[in-house]
């Protein structure tokens, strides 16, 4: 059985960003630290799960993105996938939910994958859009915001069930090759066991440059179908007041505020 997982390299929460002068990207602050997107984390465990279930199952894990995207690639190494490819893109410019699909899809197409796994949505766009756009691609069938997955064979069908609004689930049986995002909660994810960290050092990366194509990759950078318009800063909140003096004397003044405001 081969499995691919689609994993994301994002920004740290506490990184800085800005939008640039022109209005139409994010600029990311110096410094700033990255890390494999979380809800990915939880596609590539589902993966690993399933080998330990299927010994002889092949995990690979595919990502693409700038030069500093192969450590995210390594991190899922690290995990326990077997092999890390990176579609390399020439700049730090956010690509389109269809211009990632579009990539991965030219990888996968001919790889005879039995099952594409990725986590419902990366934690910095939120758009959810790059999984079911590349089952669309490749013509699998397809299921988001999966908890729970269930393989009686490696070859046939698989069972899942997925989370709908108000904590009702929905099940399904797909008949693979399937391409599935998985919800948080699905399982825990694993710390990285030191043998496989080093192993992980020495593994050598698949490399595809996205901008020229050959054997290795028979495909091109597609045209994008959409474009950012304008970005601009939220309008500022309302300030705050901080009221001076002694602690009766600020509870005084709340109440007072609060009584001329018919809050009480």
């Amino acid at each position: 059985m081969k499995i691919l997982v689609c994993v994301k390299q994002v920004l740290e929460p506490e990184g800085v960003i800005g939008i640039s002068a022109s209005g139409e990207r994010i600029e990311v602050g110096p410094g700033a630290l990255f890390r494999m997107n979380r809800y990915d984390e939880f596609a590539v465990e589902e993966a690993l799960r399933i080998r330990e279930k299927f010994p002889g199952t092949r995990i690979d894990a595919v990502s693409a993105g700038p030069e500093r995207a192969a450590r995210t690639v390594r991190r899922a190494l690290e995990m326990g996938a077997d092999q890390g490819i990176h579609i390399v893109l020439g700049d730090e410019r956010c690509r389109t939910p269809f211009e990632i699909a579009s990539l991965i899809g030219a990888y996968a197409r001919d790889r005879q994958y039995d099952l594409i796994l990725a986590g419902i949505m990366a934690e910095d766009d939120m758009q959810a859009q790059v999984g079911p756009m590349l089952a669309e691609i490749l013509g699998y069938p397809w299921a988001t915001a999966v908890m729970s997955i269930r393989l009686p064979h490696p070859s046939g069908a698989v069972q899942v069930e997925r989370e709908l609004e108000g904590g009702r689930r929905e099940a399904f049986e797909l008949t693979l090759p399937a391409l599935l995002t998985v919800q948080s909660g699905i399982n825990r994810p694993r710390y990285p066991s030191l043998s496989h960290v080093l192993r992980t050092r020495s593994q050598a990366l698949i490399q595809i440059d996205a901008s020229q194509a050959s054997a290795a990759a028979p495909f091109s950078l597609p045209a994008p179908r959409e474009w950012i318009v304008n970005l601009e800063e939220p309008a500022p909140l309302k300030t705050g007041m901080i009221l001076p003096g002694s602690p009766p004397e600020k509870a005084e003044k709340l109440l007072q505020i609060l009584q001329e405001r018919a809050l009480l």
